[in-house]
């Protein structure tokens, strides 16, 4: 598979592989276990089975996608425009409070850099869960991936938490990460001083472990818990597999599909499309709004380049 071809199959499959995450872990966010799990019954409980909606975890990655394969260099004020857009026309479900401050803000004529949230309330996952896309592009810097958290989150955790996703996927596109080698190795370097960077690297001390176990220093939408947790369950796919890597974020709780959305990119771009459980794809194909966000996949991939 040649470079380029290689890199839009890698895109492809970390945007469905995110997509399947955030499907997924929607019907699992912040559930507690059944009640009834301990209680034995004659007659079980009939269970329902969990229902796939896409949050804007995938919706919100896609408007980066769409702003990404705008002409020119990337403008933090088109993405904040797109993003707007796709508030006004109902496609985002779900968003957080400081996405939310940022789009009521935006809309009364606000700057890109100045609306969303500072300081400490800042550091949720929101910027890191669309992120993703830079990746795949050429001519990205650290100071476009910074802007582009900022429209919602001007916080230097949710900023490097978001980057942190962004080099997992380029030690991906780069060859550096194969699934046999420890990913933290190659990334924590690369990351300023933060809580985030702490978190990544207590974790790489703690060796081989579980991804429950990772769990239990925190699941929840900050992201000092959610994106570290996230890259070690990708760094756990290929031993895993996808679908029981998936199964293992939907077990401990807490930001289900964010979690679940952000190693599923990482994941997915590792392993690809062609490795996903059929069950899988087909449940992806069958969620409402699949039918509007897999063109804009397929009209992303061919726009990748190695940067």
């Amino acid at each position: 598979m040649d470079t380029i071809v290689n890199i839009q199959y890698q895109c492809r499959s970390c945007l469905l592989g995110g997509a399947i995450g955030d499907a997924w872990g929607s019907s699992y966010e912040n559930e507690a276990p059944p009640a009834y799990s301990n209680t034995f019954y004659l007659v079980p409980p009939k269970e329902i089975p969990p229902t796939w909606t896409f949050t804007d975890d995938t919706q919100l990655t896609m408007a980066t996608c769409e702003t990404l394969c705008m002409p020119g260099a990337f403008e933090a004020g088109q993405l904040a425009d797109r993003m707007l857009q796709y508030y006004l026309a109902g496609k985002l479900t779900g968003i957080g409070a400081s996405t939310l401050k940022a789009i009521n803000e935006l809309r009364e004529g606000g700057h890109w850099s100045q609306v969303g949230r500072g300081g400490e309330f800042a550091a949720g996952n929101g910027a890191a869960m669309r992120i993703a896309p830079f990746a795949f592009f050429s001519n990205i810097t650290r100071e476009d991936i910074r802007n582009a958290c900022r429209i919602t989150h001007r916080n230097d955790e949710a900023y490097v938490g978001a980057l942190a996703i962004v080099l997992c996927l380029k030690s991906i596109i780069s060859g550096a990460w194969n699934g046999d080698n420890n990913l933290f190795d190659l990334i924590i370097p690369e990351l300023p001083d933060t809580r985030v960077r702490d978190r990544l690297i207590e974790i790489n001390a703690i060796g081989n472990t579980e991804i429950a176990a990772v769990a239990r220093l925190g699941c929840d939408g900050y992201v000092v818990n959610s994106v570290p947790l996230a890259i070690f369950a990708a760094k756990q796919a290929p031993k895993l597999g996808i679908l029981q890597m998936f199964q293992s974020l939907m077990e401990v709780g807490g930001d289900t599909d964010t979690n679940a959305s952000m190693a599923g990119q990482i994941a997915g771009a590792l392993i690809g499309l062609d490795n996903y459980p059929r069950k899988l794809v087909q449940q992806l194909e069958e969620v409402s709004g699949y039918n509007w966000v897999k063109p804009i996949i397929d009209n992303t991939a061919p726009h990748c380049s190695h940067s």
